[in-house]
């Protein structure tokens, strides 16, 4: 994800690279990113850097783009470094975790993005800790409109958001492999149920997105009475299809809970 994010603000010009720094701990990370056609190759000036070598005062701010364990390592860089402004994108981790490891000067935010922000079109939420201002989320939303939609909530929200859009790619791909076996099934060889099962969810979003319309009208409009789609909608409600959709979202946002006071 720090990547993903990296490769957004350089990719958007939000900044030049020679004004970001990605500090990586791992030395074969780092390497793999500034080999051939990787994130450094591709934007010669931007810095790859072990956060042992980051003196104070070297970042105004700083994004901390870790796993849940390495975000107390990830803070202490931060608070090395000197960054008054901090977005964490750590799963499960609070605001309140994240401002007793960097300190009671430092602004803090927190979101929580989903995958499809690695090509651009990425779902995020966003909250701010109690000393974020207008500026700061404007802030955070800049970073994070480089890969994709944001949309502010109160902390707590953070955990549905995570049930919805966080988990929701897996959602959607585990549809994406109904539907390709489900054309198999009915006599289609498998790449060809897969390119037009691809292109069906592809199509599908774009109309979501770009009519206007809502998913009901849209539903609708393509069902007539007693034809085929309507025979299908049928098999899928008695399959309880979306109740399931709506008990994974619940127990994906219960887990985010969990993780959240563990």
């Amino acid at each position: 994800m720090g990547e993903a994010l990296a490769g957004g603000l350089l990719a958007s010009g939000w900044a030049p690279a020679e004004r970001l720094v990605v500090a990586e701990a791992s030395a074969e990370r780092r390497a793999e990113l500034a080999a051939p056609g990787a994130l450094g190759d591709r934007h010669p000036g931007l810095v790859i850097a072990d956060p042992d070598a980051l003196g104070p005062g070297s970042a105004a701010a700083a994004v901390i783009a870790v796993k849940p364990g390495d975000v107390p390592a990830a803070c202490s860089v931060a608070r090395k470094v000197g960054a008054g402004r901090v977005l964490s994108v750590a799963a499960g981790v609070t605001i309140g975790s994240l401002a007793r490891d960097l300190g009671p000067e430092t602004v803090v935010l927190r979101a929580m993005p989903n995958t499809p922000a690695l090509i651009g079109a990425g779902a995020a939420g966003l909250a701010g800790g109690a000393s974020a201002t207008e500026a700061d989320l404007a802030w955070g939303e800049g970073i994070l409109s480089a890969v994709g939609v944001v949309v502010r909530v109160p902390e707590p929200a953070l955990d549905a958001v995570t049930g919805l859009s966080g988990s929701g790619p897996a959602y959607v791909f585990l549809l994406a492999e109904a539907l390709i076996d489900a054309g198999v099934f009915v006599g289609l060889a498998r790449p060809l149920a897969a390119r037009l099962a691809v292109q069906t969810l592809l199509g599908a979003a774009r109309m979501l997105n770009e009519t206007g319309e809502s998913p009901e009208a849209l539903r609708a409009a393509v069902t007539s009475p007693g034809g085929t789609t309507a025979a299908g909608l049928r098999a899928l409600e008695q399959g309880a299809v979306r109740a399931s959709v709506i008990d994974a979202v619940a127990s994906a946002t219960e887990r985010s809970r969990e993780l959240g006071q563990g």
